[in-house]
C-alpha cells in the first residue's frame, strides 16, 4: 500500500467536509432557490476530477470503502427529503405542441461518483433550460369523423371500417364530356333528336372466386372482404351512377337470385343471367331498364363445345338485342335496334389460342343478332372482362377487323404478364378452329353466309316414277279387302323398266366454305370508348391490378364508321355514325390506386373498376 502523503490527506478533508455539508446546501437549494456556498462543493468536485495523482495511489480496498461510503451518504440524503424533490414545482407554457418533460429523481452518476440531483439539475437548469426540460410532443390528432352508416333493405345497417385515407377524394373520377368535341368537329351532336342512354361494365369479383385466391387479397381487411359490405357497396355504386344498361361479369349465381336480382328488379332492370357451364358458380348477367328499351331477343353463348380440345373451358357470353323507346312527344319516329353483347373471356395468359376462339364465337352470334335485312348492321355495344391489355394482338383483332395469327406464340395474344411463357412454347396453328365449329375466318356462323338453297326439295317427274313402280309399290298387301277396281289395281310399269333402282343421295352437302390461311377477320367496325392513356397524368389507364400490377382488361367497345385519316394518338381508327359516343367516367392511374391501398378497399368493393359511357342514337322521322 503507497504511503499516505498531504495531498491524500487534504482530498479525503475535503470529501469528508463536503459529506457533511452537501445535505444543507441541497436542501437549501430546492427549497430556497439559491444555491449557498456553492464553491465548496464544486471546488472539492474539481479537486477529486482533475487529480490523476490520487487515483494511482489509491488502493482498491480504499476505493471500494469509499464507494459504500458514498452510496451510504446518497441513501440518507434521498430519505433526508423525498417529499421535497417529487413536490417541485414544473414550468408551464402554454402552447399545443410544446410539453414539459420532468426531470430525472435518480441518482446521478459522474466518474463513478454519485451525486445529489439537485444538485447538477439545478446547474443545467441555468445553462439551457430549453435542451433539459423541454421536447418536442405528439402532435395533436384531428378528431375522426364518425363513418356514416349505411342502410340498405333486407340488409340492416352497415357501417364501414374507420378509413384512415379519405377514399372518395384520392379515386374521384371526371365525367369526360365529348358533346363539345362533337360541336367543334362539325358532328353536331343535337343535329335533330337523339336517343340518349348510359351504360356501364363492371367485373363485380364473384365471392367465391376471392376465397379460392384469398391470397391475393392479403392487403384487405377482412371486413372490406365480407359479401355484405360489398353488396352494399355495390348497390350504391349502380344507384349513383344510375345506367340505362348494366353488364355485369363474376355474378355469383346464388348471389344473384337471392340479393342481386331482386334489389336491381326494384331499382327498375329486367335482368337476363348466364352461368357458367360445368361447375362453375359464376356467370354473366345484362340488365337493362324497360322504360327504356324493349326486349328483341336474348341469345346466351357457351363457349364449351364436346368434343373440341381448344374450346374446353367454361366461360360464357350474352348477347341482347334492345329496341329504344322514344318518347311519345317525339311523333313518328324511329330509332334503329341496339345490340348488346356481354362476356368474360379465359384469364390464362398461355392460352391465347382459346381466347381467339371464344371471340370468334361472340362475334359470329353478334353478327347473326345485329344484321339487318340488307345485310347491315345495327348499332352494336361489346363489352366485359376480355383478359387481355391494349394493343394485344387480341385487342387489336377487335379494333381493326383482323389478326394474322400463323405462327404467333399463344402466350402473346392477350399481352398479360405470365414469366412461366418459356415452359409453354405453343404457337398458333392454321386453321385456328375447324371447320365443324360452323364459323368462317370472318366469324360469321355458316348458315349465315350460305342461305338454304332454293327449291331444293322439287324433283324431277322421272325421280318420282321411280317410287311409284319400285316393287313394294307394286305388291298387294296380306290381308287388304278386296275391292274390285279399287285395292285389286296394280300399277303397270312401263316398258324397259329397271328393277335395280339407284337411289338419289338427297342429304345436303356439307358447306364447303373458303379457310384463309392464318387470318381471321370480322366486319363489325368496333372501336374502344377509352384512350387507355391518361394525358393530364402521363400514366396508362388502369382497370384491374392483379398481383399488384396495373393493367386494362375490362373494355367497353361500340360500332363506328371508318375514318380514313384516323388519329393515331388517341388510338381510334373510327368515327362515329349512328351511335355517337357523348361522355364517359374516367379511369385512373397504378399510382392513385395504390394511394387508396389498391382494390378492393372500402371505396371500391370489387379488384375491378367500373366502366361508364353515355352514347347518343340517331332518331329518324318514318
Amino acid at each position: 500500500m503507497a504511503p499516505r502523503g498531504p495531498d491524500q490527506e487534504e482530498c479525503e478533508g475535503l470529501l469528508q467536509q463536503w459529506r457533511e455539508e452537501g445535505s444543507s446546501q441541497v436542501l437549501l437549494t430546492v427549497s430556497d432557490g439559491p444555491l449557498v456556498d456553492k464553491g465548496l462543493a464544486q471546488s472539492s468536485l474539481a479537486l477529486l476530477m482533475d487529480n490523476p495523482g490520487e487515483q494511482d495511489a489509491a488502493s482498491e480496498d480504499k476505493w471500494s470503502s469509499r464507494q459504500l461510503s458514498d452510496l451510504r451518504a446518497a441513501e440518507n440524503l434521498e430519505e433526508s427529503f423525498p417529499e421535497v424533490l417529487g413536490e417541485e414545482p414544473l414550468p408551464e407554457v402554454e402552447g399545443p405542441v410544446w410539453t414539459a418533460v420532468p426531470m430525472q429523481t435518480g441518482p446521478q452518476y459522474v466518474d463513478s461518483v454519485v451525486l445529489p440531483v439537485g444538485a447538477l439539475a439545478t446547474e443545467q437548469w441555468e445553462e439551457d433550460p430549453a435542451v433539459v426540460a423541454w421536447s418536442i410532443g405528439p402532435e395533436p390528432v384531428p378528431a375522426q369523423e364518425e363513418a356514416p352508416i349505411w342502410t340498405f333493405e333486407g340488409l340492416g345497417q352497415l357501417q364501414p371500417p374507420p378509413m384512415e385515407v379519405p377514399y372518395h377524394e384520392i379515386l374521384w373520377r371526371e365525367w369526360e364530356d365529348f358533346s363539345t368535341q362533337l360541336d367543334a368537329q362539325g358532328l353536331e351532336a343535337g343535329d335533330g333528336p337523339q336517343f340518349q342512354f348510359t351504360l356501364m361494365s363492371y367485373n363485380i369479383l364473384a365471392q367465391d372466386l376471392m376465397q379460392q385466391s384469398s391470397e391475393l387479397y392479403l392487403h384487405c381487411h377482412p371486413d372490406i372482404l365480407n359479401w355484405n359490405y360489398r353488396f352494399a357497396n355495390l348497390m350504391q355504386e349502380f344507384q349513383h351512377w344510375d345506367p340505362d344498361i348494366l353488364c355485369l361479369q363474376e355474378v355469383q349465381e346464388d348471389h344473384y337470385w337471392e340479393q342481386l336480382e331482386p334489389s336491381l328488379r326494384m331499382m327498375g332492370f329486367t335482368c337476363f343471367y348466364k352461368r357458367r357451364t360445368g361447375c362453375k358458380t359464376d356467370g354473366c348477367a345484362v340488365c337493362y331498364k324497360p322504360k327504356r328499351f324493349r326486349l328483341l331477343c336474348a341469345s346466351p353463348v357457351e363457349y364449351f363445345r364436346p368434343g373440341l380440345e381448344l374450346l374446353n373451358r367454361d366461360n360464357v357470353g350474352l348477347v341482347l338485342l334492345l329496341q329504344p323507346l322514344v318518347p311519345d312527344g317525339l311523333g313518328q319516329v324511329s330509332v334503329a335496334p341496339l345490340c348488346v353483347a356481354n362476356t368474360h373471356v379465359l384469364y390464362n395468359p398461355r392460352r391465347g389460342d382459346v381466347k381467339l376462339a371464344q371471340m370468334a364465337i361472340l362475334l359470329a352470334e353478334v353478327d347473326k343478332v345485329a344484321k339487318l335485312s340488307d345485310g347491315s348492321h345495327c348499332p352494336i355495344i361489346l363489352c366485359g372482362d376480355l383478359n387481355s391489355v391494349p394493343d394485344s394482338p387480341l385487342y387489336n383483332f377487335i379494333r381493326d377487323g383482323e389478326l394474322q395469327y400463323h405462327g404467333m406464340p399463344a402466350w402473346k395474344v392477350s399481352g398479360q404478364e405470365d414469366f412461366s411463357h418459356q415452359l409453354y412454347q405453343r404457337k398458333l396453328q392454321a386453321p385456328l378452329w375447324p371447320s365443324s365449329l360452323g364459323i368462317t375466318d370472318c366469324c360469321q356462323y355458316v348458315t349465315s353466309c350460305h342461305p338454304k338453297k332454293q327449291e331444293r326439295r322439287k324433283y324431277s317427274r322421272d325421280f318420282l316414277l321411280r317410287f311409284h313402280f319400285c316393287n313394294i309399290a307394286c305388291q298387294r298387301p296380306i290381308g287388304l279387302v278386296l275391292m274390285e277396281g279399287v285395292t285389286d289395281a296394280k300399277p303397270e310399269r312401263p316398258a324397259g323398266w329397271a328393277e335395280s333402282v339407284l337411289e338419289e343421295d338427297t342429304s345436303e352437302p356439307e358447306h364447303d366454305f373458303p379457310r384463309t390461311v392464318g387470318t381471321i377477320q370480322h366486319c363489325l367496325h368496333l372501336t374502344s370508348v377509352y384512350t387507355h392513356f391518361l394525358p393530364q397524368h402521363g400514366r396508362p389507364e388502369i382497370t384491374t391490378m392483379p398481383l399488384g400490377l396495373g393493367m386494362t382488361v375490362d373494355y367497353i367497345f361500340f360500332s363506328a364508321e371508318s375514318c380514313e385519316n384516323g388519329n393515331r394518338t388517341d388510338r381510334r381508327l373510327y368515327q362515329d355514325g349512328t351511335l355517337k359516343l357523348l361522355g364517359r367516367l374516367s379511369l385512373l392511374s397504378e399510382e392513385i390506386l395504390w394511394a387508396a391501398n389498391g382494390l378492393p378497399n372500402p371505396f371500391c368493393s370489387s379488384d375491378h373498376l367500373c366502366l361508364l359511357a353515355s352514347f347518343g342514337m340517331e332518331v329518324t322521322a318514318l
